[in-house]
């Protein structure tokens, strides 16, 4: 299991917009169902505009074991979201783990 298989702590702790042209019904690969519009241009990924946050495709529990229902098909911000960056280290210091060893 990889580390972000155990861990899932950006899912809950980042809003996550991006280009409608992602979306299905614009020719790209999220599913239209699991977002809310923002603004004509914009797309963010349910769940991710909450408190608490936690987007709608992260299935499991978090620090323990979980998935992406649609990584094949989630948005840029997450297929460019880096394991051990710093942004990644506050999202699991909010959560009460440990920063990642051996990353960027």
């Amino acid at each position: 299991m990889s580390t972000c298989q155990s861990c899932g702590a950006c899912c809950a702790c980042f809003r996550v917009d991006f280009s409608v042209y992602e979306l299905e019904s614009e020719g790209g690969s999220v599913p239209d169902g699991l977002t809310v519009e923002v603004n004509g241009n914009t797309a963010r990924m349910r769940g991710t505009d909450h408190v608490p946050i936690r987007c709608a495709a992260l299935v499991g529990r978090l620090g323990e074991q979980v998935g992406c229902g649609i990584y094949e098909w989630r948005p840029s911000p997450c297929r460019e979201f880096e394991a051990g960056s710093d942004a990644c280290g506050r999202a699991r210091a909010r959560h009460g783990l440990p920063p990642l060893e051996g990353f960027a």
